[in-house]
């Protein structure tokens, strides 16, 4: 088996993989539960995740949060605290920045988000940013 991808996924783009359990996204969740894409981790992410999952709009019972976080968390790769902000390309929303810097700090080859602040920079990082879609057609294309 050839080295699963390291990409740094979106909040909304978990969300969407994980909730739409017939969306064009489940791709990403089954991907990942291969083995074949290992998401990237950090502090700051996981606790974005966590609050996002308890927002009322979802009505997630605390066993449906645990649940969809036991069908992500364990398949991540969580990166150690950095110590100074890495050399990356700064994200117009504050908010956003965390993605980039982890996405440079655990060398991902992906950022996967539908964020148009993250995907404006696109080439100017040293990994991909690519809209969900365009993680999707990757990982379905023939080699």
């Amino acid at each position: 088996m050839a080295a699963a991808w390291r990409v740094v996924i979106d909040t909304n783009t978990v969300l969407s993989a994980q909730l739409f359990v017939h969306g064009r996204l489940v791709l990403l969740r089954t991907t990942w539960q291969a083995g074949a894409l290992t998401p990237l981790l950090c502090a700051q992410t996981v606790e974005e995740l966590l609050r996002v999952l308890a927002y009322p709009k979802f009505k997630l019972t605390p066993e449906e949060r645990d649940e969809l976080l036991a069908d992500y968390l364990p398949y991540g790769e969580v990166v150690a605290p950095w110590q100074s902000s890495p050399a990356v390309a700064r994200c117009r929303d504050e908010k956003d920045q965390i993605f980039l810097d982890l996405a440079a700090v655990g060398a991902a080859q992906w950022l996967v988000t539908g964020d148009q602040d993250l995907l404006s920079l696109s080439g100017q990082v040293q990994f991909q940013i690519i809209a969900p879609a365009a993680a999707i057609e990757l990982l379905t294309s023939p080699e």
